[in-house]
């Protein structure tokens, strides 16, 4: 199974609600990830490729923590909220990060000696960086889409 993150779009409304009812938003975010009689709505992952994305993120001037960003919804730490003044500042900066100045900071030596998750690079260092391509278009996409409804968004961290 292993570790993911992923993100679904969330009103400002249902983030006020999930910080005084963090119960209910246990049950609510699992409705909008698989309920049938949701509302459409903005989602996407990086799910397991954010340990590599993240090592490349912290290369640059974008400044995105997965694991430090958003506000902690239950105590276990995995759910948090991000508000949607979060997600239109990131939406700018990511769709002003080009995928090339991601991958030239793409290691995977240097990867493996610090243990990124999922900590694979070596294997198919050609495949992975594909992957990680198609993780950041997925995570640009979640973020232009929700910052353009107006959204925020429930961040997912399942172990």
């Amino acid at each position: 199974m292993g570790v993911t993150i992923g993100f679904i779009g969330a009103t400002t409304e249902e983030l006020d609600r999930a910080e005084k009812d963090p119960a209910w938003a246990d049950g609510y975010t699992f409705e909008l990830y698989t309920g049938d009689d949701v509302p459409a709505r903005p989602q996407g992952g990086p799910d397991k490729a954010w340990g590599g994305l993240q090592f490349l993120l912290d290369q640059t001037d974008l400044y995105l923590d997965f694991l430090m960003d958003g506000s902690p919804i239950l105590e276990d730490g995995t759910l948090f909220g991000w508000s949607a003044e979060q997600i239109e500042g990131l939406a700018r900066q990511l769709r002003a990060t080009s995928w090339e100045e991601l991958a030239a900071h793409y290691d995977p030596e240097q990867m493996m000696k610090e243990e990124v998750y999922p900590n694979v690079w070596r294997f198919d260092p050609e495949g992975e960086l594909e992957w990680l391509k198609s993780a950041y278009e997925e995570l640009v996409a979640f973020f232009s889409e929700a910052a353009e409804g107006g959204y925020g968004a429930f961040m997912s961290f399942s172990f």
